[in-house]
Formats: C-alpha cells, sequence, structure tokens
C-alpha cells in the first residue's frame, strides 16, 4: 500500500503563535479525507476528517464566529480583550 497523495488547501496564522494547516488527503483506495494539523511550538495535533464531519464542523465554527462577532476581532486585536466593568 504507498502513502495518501497529501495537498495542503490552507494555512493559517492562529492566535499565541499557533499555526493551523488544512490538507486535503486522497488514499489509493478512493477514500479522501480533510487533515487538520494544529502545531503549538513543537507539539501537533492531527485530525482526519470525512466530509460530513468537515460539514459539520464548518457550520459549527461559522455559528460560534457570528455569535462571537469575528469581524470585529480581526480588524481590531484588542477588541478580544476582556474588558473590566465600567459601573
Amino acid at each position: 500500500m504507498s502513502d495518501p497523495a497529501v495537498t495542503d488547501i490552507k494555512e493559517i496564522a492562529a492566535p499565541y503563535r499557533r499555526q493551523i494547516l488544512l490538507q486535503d488527503v486522497q488514499h489509493e483506495s478512493g477514500l479522501r479525507l480533510l487533515r487538520i494539523r494544529i502545531r503549538e511550538g513543537r507539539r501537533f495535533t492531527i485530525m482526519d476528517i470525512d466530509g460530513p464531519t468537515a460539514e459539520a464542523l464548518a457550520a459549527a465554527l461559522g455559528d460560534w464566529s457570528r455569535q462571537a462577532g469575528s469581524a470585529a476581532i480581526l480588524d481590531d486585536p484588542d477588541a478580544a480583550a476582556p474588558r473590566g466593568d465600567s459601573t
């Protein structure tokens, strides 16, 4: 059995010097998975997921992002910082 064909899709710089790499993994058998590689310093977390799982994850991430107000955070990193009580 040969190694699967792996193609980088997207690299994302995350907070606290973390890196997220999304890869398309195609096995000789025809199985196709999305590989999520998260690098935190020298430590890696690697997870391969199928299409339906990727769709569910994408929906959950999108829902969270909309609720968290990610546009403001991306435009102004200080917007994500906790704020003291102004009363």
